[in-house]
């Protein structure tokens, strides 16, 4: 899967330097991924994703420390990174519409 964009990613473990170490190993993980649809993200993943409206996903990161949205693009293989955060933070947003 194509990730839009890695400079999401670092810019904010610029921020948080301890998140570099788990949004590196989750960027190479979807980067090596091949998903057609929700079942594949869910085959990887497991119970650390949920899924929401308009095909987003939410990826808990790094022992649930950090939280991802993305809206997946499964035809053209894309991943658009829509939030990266602490989960304090992510409890103040609506990932439906971030």
């Amino acid at each position: 899967m194509q990730v839009l964009s890695f400079s999401t990613l670092r810019a904010f473990w610029q921020i948080h330097p301890k998140a570099q170490a788990p949004l590196t190993v989750w960027h190479a993980r979807v980067k090596a991924a091949q998903w057609n649809g929700p079942q594949d993200v869910k085959s990887d993943f497991g119970a650390l994703v949920d899924f929401v409206a308009d095909e987003r996903v939410i990826f808990d990161v790094g022992g649930n420390n950090y939280r991802i949205v993305a809206r997946m693009s499964y035809p053209f293989k894309r991943v658009m990174i829509k939030f990266v955060g602490t989960h304090k933070e992510y409890d103040k947003i609506n990932p439906e519409t971030v």
